[in-house]
């Protein structure tokens, strides 16, 4: 909540969303360990919610003690459903997806201005990908092009009904919650990024970066998970 003073937790979660892997915390994860935190990346599958929520707590179950939990645009949905778990007292969102339980987030974010990432959406064989262009100007816009490219190469393909799942909980109702709001993203809308932020009251940044802010902007987002492991930024 907008005046929680934050967790005290020694270990920080990290979930990547779709289109990437765990290398996408690179970036944040030396800063969290230089503050003597202990940091571990989810690999998810990608293959379905139920899937994903199973390799997060998998790795919550390893955790010695409080854990803040940290997802990154679909891992939203993910860390809203395993947040519940017993050593989660703290959610981090970075551009992320929020959807309370049950809710239909693609109708949710109808309602607001369509991002042109989506529009790059390619499928084969049950999975989806986005297009090179897509990628590198929508999905990465902001992005290192040489870094921009390996993460090209190492990209998550999705389950075609990944988004359609459905949560079953809405951890940031009970657990108290930050949220890092990319301004210049095109993957997701930053407008409906400031309402999920507002609807969770949390504690709120933001970031004049792309969809990527934790490449981009490493320092705001490590700083931000710091807050609420409950180290002064």
């Amino acid at each position: 909540m907008e005046d929680n003073s934050g967790s005290g937790a020694g270990n920080v979660v990290l979930v990547h969303g779709a289109y990437a892997d765990g290398s996408s915390w690179l970036e944040v994860i030396p800063l969290l360990q230089e503050a003597g935190l202990w940091v571990t990346a989810v690999q998810n599958p990608l293959t379905s919610l139920e899937d994903d929520v199973a390799a997060t707590r998998r790795i919550l179950d390893l955790q010695d003690g409080p854990t803040v939990l940290v997802g990154h645009s679909w891992a939203g949905t993910v860390i809203s459903e395993a947040g519940v778990h017993p050593n989660v007292v703290a959610l981090v969102y970075v551009a992320a997806r929020a959807p309370d339980a049950g809710e239909d987030y693609g109708e949710l974010a109808e309602r607001f201005p369509s991002a042109p990432a989506s529009a790059g959406l390619v499928h084969a064989a049950g999975f989806g990908q986005l297009s090179e262009h897509a990628f590198l100007n929508d999905f990465a816009n902001g992005v290192d092009r040489v870094q921009a490219d390996a993460l090209y190469a190492v990209q998550g393909r999705i389950s075609d009904t990944l988004f359609a799942s459905l949560t079953t909980q809405a951890a940031w109702r009970e657990k108290p919650s930050w949220y890092a709001v990319s301004t210049d993203d095109r993957t997701t809308s930053p407008e409906l990024e400031a309402f999920l932020a507002e609807r969770m009251e949390a504690v709120t940044i933001r970031v004049p970066s792309g969809h990527l802010s934790m490449i981009t902007h490493p320092r705001e987002i490590a700083d931000l998970i710091l807050e609420a492991a409950g180290q002064t930024r």
